[in-house]
């Protein structure tokens, strides 16, 4: 059995429901990070950066980064369904978003909301800030039109795939949650319709990602 290591509203979030939606076998771990769970010397063995999420594989192997966990979940259980055949336009798309939103999402979400990690010149600060805020909000700008590309409410329009359940931990996680959704309209449908698939229902509550509720 996998054993899977995150914690409440974190980046783990996104690969947790990739094993839900997979029904793969799994044990949790929750990683208290104000325990100090993060540093110890067993946890840094599995990943030396002392992050979550981690996920540890039946034969032993060790995984870290999110989108190679939700790709490889998907790899692991083909008749979930999460990505589409190999060589496919479709399944293209997919890994070119999932590529964007680390780099053009995540990564400014990272730099904005632990930016002291990103200058070591306390007056550079702000400036640092406020750039990663503009880079966080034109991403989900551009992620938004390639949803409209589609009828949706999915990347590929009535598909679901791991695009779709790997993208709302980003708009749980921004500055203004509420007003994101209200300009990003595709955003907010597909985030109402992960939120409404009947397996992920106790993991949203679980895990504390509250801001879909009322969509």
């Amino acid at each position: 059995m996998m054993t899977y290591y995150g914690r409440r509203r974190s980046g783990s979030f996104g690969p947790h429901l990739a094993l839900v939606e997979a029904d793969a076998a799994f044990d949790y771990v929750e990683v208290d990070k104000d325990r100090g769970d993060q540093s110890t010397p067993e946890f840094l063995a599995l990943n030396p950066k002392g992050r979550i999420p981690v996920l540890v594989l039946d034969s032993g192997a060790v995984l870290t980064e999110t989108a190679a966990m939700v790709l490889h979940i998907a790899d692991m259980h083909p008749d979930a369904g999460l990505l589409p055949p190999l060589g496919s336009d479709e399944r293209a798309r997919v890994m070119r978003w999932l590529v964007f939103s680390v780099c053009e999402i995540y990564e400014p979400d990272l730099r904005f909301s632990y930016t002291e990690r990103y200058t070591s010149e306390p007056a550079a600060t702000e400036a640092v800030r406020e750039g990663a805020r503009a880079q966080w909000d034109r991403g989900f700008e551009i992620l938004d039109a390639a949803y409209a590309e589609t009828e949706g409410p999915y990347l590929l329009g009535k598909t679901f795939s791991v695009a779709d359940l790997y993208f709302p931990m980003f708009l749980a996680w921004h500055y203004d949650t509420a007003a994101l959704l209200a300009r990003s309209p595709n955003l907010a449908a597909m985030a109402k319709a992960v939120r409404a698939r009947p397996k992920f229902d106790q993991a949203f509550i679980d895990q504390g990602y509250t801001e879909f509720d009322a969509l």
